[in-house]
């Protein structure tokens, strides 16, 4: 009877605290996490204090509880039936007993404190480490809440969307030394084992990635190419803004603990809802099974194991190619993805690469290529091809190119191998040891060429065109106006120049910062646009002068060709042809006087130095030698007033 009566008072002492919090008490998405034990009060923030009484359906159970975040066991702290009174964050986990034998499953409640209220017009996403610290590259143990808008804002004390556990670890290379550090988040359940959620709208599932743009100061540049690709019909992950608060002291939280606008962001997997290829088992070690799916990725020195080796010779093999999926990856599997890329690699560098049937169209998902280059050309991401490369075959199938991942050193961010530069090809870009020359071998295909041609003429007809691009851009800033604000008052970085080893715009303002990346996009498509990339004229193109030759050379000498490539108020883009005479050159100058006062401001492929009005050009150490009658091609930038006359050429050798 005694045991009855407070049970009773319990469940009306937990009805005045839910009244006294003046919150919503629908339950998140954590049920399993409750299972056998209810809790009075639902997970979620708490301010001051709050009082929570526990109870279980199974007859003739006894409850046991911990607040330490280890799971209870028959010797921990028997309830009483009193509610508890929590000021400080706690994971409460609690368990049946019958007998002393733990009897259906255990529940864990979730209470973070806090000191104050955050009304945000993003969804906030809290996630609160117990007092451990900033992670690291280890797991951590933390509560994670999801509070979604409604009417339009978002409130620490709404009831969360999502409350769980989770473990999350710090996540990224270089972004990983930011301030605003990228993060990996698991959500678990009771038994630390995978706990598929929904979120945001976004399908059920246990990882997910909290990607802090930082070094992009428009927020915008992943989330731009993520939803191009998707469009275009490439597998790119799922995503939502949100706001983050991470607590990592043992105080409630506070505002001081925000830390601005994050991407959550889906990771790469094979599952059902993500990309959903055949599931390798282990023991499919046999034809066809073992033929598929795999996912793979060029992660230039970052790759982790399992790695896939290549063999022959050093100057042409690849380097830093890893499997992420099946995992664990069998010996029998990872030999036979081994020998298949291999055979591959070969046929690339082979005389008979470009055959229409037996060549690499055999081997290839083309399409998903073409709009991989298209992209990646188009954003000049700094890392192309080289690293957050991802591949997939699925089985029996071809190779694909994606999912996308990881754009945010795009559209004029960077400042490596001249992707900062609205002219020239990111795929020309060496790094030692290489990742791979797959990209490059194929991209002397004449046949492929007419493919890029052809869809990039397509796509700026449509989903690239300059409006289209333009509204995009609108549609995806403005809900982040506010957002911004408060992003760039916790990160003052909007005019420093170097973010990390990244050069990056100065603009004083967000909208400024948008407004950099929309014109650096708007100039950089004309360039593609351009006879001297994928020949475009679907734009209207600024009348091309005629090719300015200097006479023929004696054998031993040279000859430069200057086109214009564009022109646009205030600014022009030169492209110069060496071509070697007769002999071998072994190294070259061009000097290019101007008529008309334009000055050269940044140039690619060469080494420049002015004087008044002359510009002398010279090779860079790896376009200096070429045969008789080889050419190689140099790029600039200028600036012009009035009149923009070509410049007068001689080409000299070394």
């Amino acid at each position: 009877m005694g045991r009855r009566i407070r049970v009773v008072l319990a469940a009306l002492v937990a009805v005045c605290v839910v009244a006294a919090l003046s919150r919503a008490v629908a339950a998140p998405a954590a049920a399993a996490l409750a299972d056998d034990i209810t809790f009075s009060v639902p997970s979620g923030a708490f301010q001051g204090s709050v009082s929570v009484a526990m109870s279980t359906a199974i007859g003739g159970a006894e409850i046991r509880y911990t607040t330490d975040g280890r799971p209870p066991e028959p010797t921990s702290t028997l309830y009483s039936g009193r509610a508890l009174s929590l000021t400080a964050t706690t994971q409460l986990r609690a368990q049946a007993y019958v007998n002393g034998v733990a009897t259906g499953a255990g529940g864990t409640g979730l209470y973070v404190a806090r000191s104050f209220d955050a009304q945000h017009n993003l969804p906030l996403v809290l996630i609160d480490d117990y007092g451990r610290g900033k992670p690291g590259r280890d797991f951590v143990d933390a509560a994670a809440m999801i509070f979604d808008t409604a009417g339009g804002a978002a409130s620490l004390s709404a009831a969360p969307a999502v409350a769980t556990r989770a473990g999350i670890h710090l996540r990224g290379q270089s972004s990983a030394t930011f301030d605003k550090a990228p993060y990996r988040l698991e959500l678990r359940d009771g038994t630390d084992d995978d706990a598929d959620l929904p979120v945001l709208g976004m399908p059920a599932d246990s990882d997910w990635v909290l990607r802090g743009p930082f070094s992009d100061k428009s927020l915008i540049r992943e989330a731009l190419v993520y939803d191009l690709g998707r469009e275009m019909g490439m597998v790119a992950p799922r995503y939502r803004f949100v706001e983050l608060y991470l607590n990592v002291d043992s105080a409630p939280v506070a505002a001081a603990d925000y830390q601005g606008v994050y991407m959550l962001v889906e990771t790469i997997k094979n599952s059902k809802e993500r990309l959903d290829l055949k599931q390798l088992k282990e023991a499919d070690t046999t034809l066809p099974k073992i033929t598929g799916g795999y996912i793979f990725k060029f992660e230039w020195l970052a790759a982790e194991e399992p790695t896939l080796t290549c063999t022959g010779a050093a100057a042409t093999c690849w380097n830093y190619l890893e499997v992420e999926d099946p995992s664990p990856l069998n010996a029998q599997q990872k030999s036979w993805l081994t020998q298949y890329l291999q055979q591959f690699h070969d046929l690339l560098h082979s005389s008979r690469f470009a055959d229409p049937q037996t060549g690499y169209r055999s081997w290839i998902d083309v399409g998903s290529w073409v709009d991989l280059i298209i992209l990646n050309e188009f954003s000049r991401e700094m890392d192309s091809y080289l690293r957050s490369t991802y591949f997939y075959k699925d089985r029996e199938g071809p190779i694909v190119a994606g999912p996308l991942w990881d754009y945010d050193l795009t559209f004029g961010t960077g400042g490596f191998f001249g992707n900062e530069q609205t002219a020239g090809w990111q795929h020309q870009q060496t790094r030692t040891p290489q990742a791979n020359d797959w990209f490059q071998i194929l991209l002397t295909d004449p046949a492929l060429q007419q493919d890029l041609r052809t869809r990039w003429q397509a796509l700026r007809r449509g989903l690239l065109s300059d409006s289209a691009l333009g509204a995009r851009i609108d549609a995806l800033s403005a809900p982040l106006t506010a957002a911004a604000q408060r992003n760039f008052q916790r990160w003052p970085n909007l005019t420093t120049r170097m973010i990390g080893p990244f050069v990056t715009d100065t603009a004083a303002t967000w909208s400024g910062q948008v407004q950099a990346m929309r014109s650096w996009m708007t100039r950089r498509a004309a360039w593609l646009d351009g006879t001297a990339a994928w020949g475009g004229g679907t734009t209207t193109p600024t009348p091309t002068p005629t090719p300015t030759p200097t006479p023929t050379p004696a054998p031993g000498g040279c000859t430069a060709t200057y086109t214009q490539v564009g022109q646009w108020a205030g600014g022009f883009q030169g492209e110069v042809r060496v071509t070697a005479g007769a002999a071998r050159v072994n190294g070259w100058t061009v000097t290019l006087t101007f008529a008309n006062g334009q000055r050269v401001s940044q140039g690619w492929n060469t080494v420049l130095s002015t004087s008044g009005a002359t510009v002398t050009a010279r090779n860079e150490t790896y376009n200096g030698t070429l045969n008789p009658a080889a050419s190689t091609t140099f790029g600039f930038l200028g600036s012009w007033t009035g009149t923009n006359t070509p410049p007068t050429l001689t080409c000299t050798t070394t």
